[in-house]
């Protein structure tokens, strides 16, 4: 079946399984500590501040994590990452067993899970192309990467609301703990041999040099970073406010809050299904575009929602537009990108979108502070249009001078 042709490779097929069990548990912890920490403080600038720390690592660390991937065994380096974050679950869990809710010690293993999670997506992004024999599959197994991811998170938070309201946070934790256990097997299993790249006898600094060259020298490519980087920072940030929605604006609880996960979840597994059926071939520009006008809009109705249903309806076709969005990027890079720059071109990719994400989360949540959440999501929305009309001027004016240089 085209849509799940990467699957019929073993190694890529193991991979699969383990990332959708291990994906459920992990959006069930994403979920409860959100849940917890606004339960804790009711306030979103810590809430933005609890995020600020799990992904802010990123921004500093992609770089470093893509020359490391670039050098080193990337399936070894993975499995080391996921042994780390399963200890930093179990730590979590034990701590919430324990009755110890401490937001210091949640940010500090937020900030645990950031620093790895920033070498984890490097290896784990740069792995996919390793997985699948034939190049025209590559697309696919990306969008049936994010598929799973957003199937997880569909699944993920709906388990979640029903545990968060029945038991409560500490059995989220334990389930995400004992999920790493499906990965480790997973890759147990693998047979798979990694062709590591010659080894740089120049240092890390200079590896980091050559990376940010190759990505001015190759404009679709950096522009597109660009576009991730601007989306992170002024529009995806609406994300960190679902809890602020569910609780205060439409006057619910943790089940509602995990029903705006679940339909952002279903909205992103119609936007990851949709990308898989997609060729290689496909013009991913205009994917691109349409897609990030898709967020921009629902940010936009999200905020100016008069009801709950309304709001739920555009949690699940903004996901749409950012899971698409994110998809095309990733695609896009991972296909016209050098294999010896792969891994420090997706590490861009990864502190573009997850590097800034943080910084905006934490300035949108300073915003909502001072200015309520509403407007502060309103006009995340408006921002996102603005930046897909200078995204689209921009490819005009390349157009044009590609056009007069052959011309002339």
């Amino acid at each position: 079946m085209l849509l799940f042709r990467s699957l019929k490779y073993y190694n890529y097929r193991l991979f699969f399984t383990g990332q959708s069990i291990s994906l459920i548990g992990t959006w069930m912890q994403r979920v409860a500590i959100s849940w917890l920490v606004y339960r804790l403080t009711g306030s979103p600038f810590i809430l933005g501040l609890i995020s600020f720390a799990s992904l802010f690592p990123s921004l500093i660390l992609a770089p470093f994590a893509g020359s490391l991937v670039d050098r080193y065994n990337k399936f070894r380096i993975f499995w080391f990452t996921q042994i780390i974050l399963m200890l930093q679950a179990g730590t979590l869990a034990l701590m919430v067993w324990l009755n110890y809710y401490d937001i210091l010690w949640i940010g500090i293993l937020s900030l645990v899970q950031g620093l790895v999670t920033s070498l984890d997506v490097t290896a784990r992004q740069s792995l996919v192309v390793n997985l699948v024999d034939r190049k025209e599959d590559i697309p696919n197994a990306i969008a049936l990467n994010s598929s799973v991811f957003n199937g997880a998170r569909l699944i993920g938070p709906a388990i979640a609301g029903v545990i968060l309201s029945s038991f409560g946070e500490n059995i989220c934790f334990l389930i995400n703990f004992l999920s790493y256990i499906a990965v480790l097997v997973c890759l147990l299993l693998m047979k798979i041999k990694i062709t590591v790249n010659e080894k740089s006898t120049e240092n890390i600094w200079f590896d980091l040099k050559e990376g940010f060259r190759y990505l001015k020298a190759s404009p679709n490519i950096s522009s597109l970073i660009l576009l991730m980087a601007s989306s992170s920072l002024l529009v995806i940030p609406y994300t960190t406010f679902l809890p602020v929605f569910a609780k205060d604006i439409f006057n619910g609880d943790a089940t509602t809050f995990s029903w705006f996960e679940s339909c952002g979840g279903l909205g992103a597994l119609i936007g990851a299904i949709y990308m898989a059926t997609l060729k290689s071939h496909r013009n991913f520009t205009r994917i691109i575009i349409r897609s990030s006008f898709i967020l921009s809009i629902s940010v936009l109705g999200l905020a100016m929602s008069p009801s709950l249903i309304i709001g739920l309806l555009f949690a699940a076709t903004g996901a749409l537009g950012l899971m698409a969005q994110n998809s095309s990027i990733n695609t896009y890079l991972q296909t016209h990108t050098d294999d010896k720059m792969r891994g420090r071109t997706m590490s861009y990719y990864i502190m573009a979108f997850q590097g800034v994400l943080p910084i905006g989360a934490l300035m949108m949540g300073y915003f909502a502070h001072l200015f309520g959440t509403v407007l502060v999501v309103a006009l995340e929305g408006v921002a996102g249009i603005l930046i897909m009309i200078s995204f689209i001027l921009y490819r005009k004016h390349r157009l044009k001078e590609a056009k007069a240089r052959l011309i002339t």
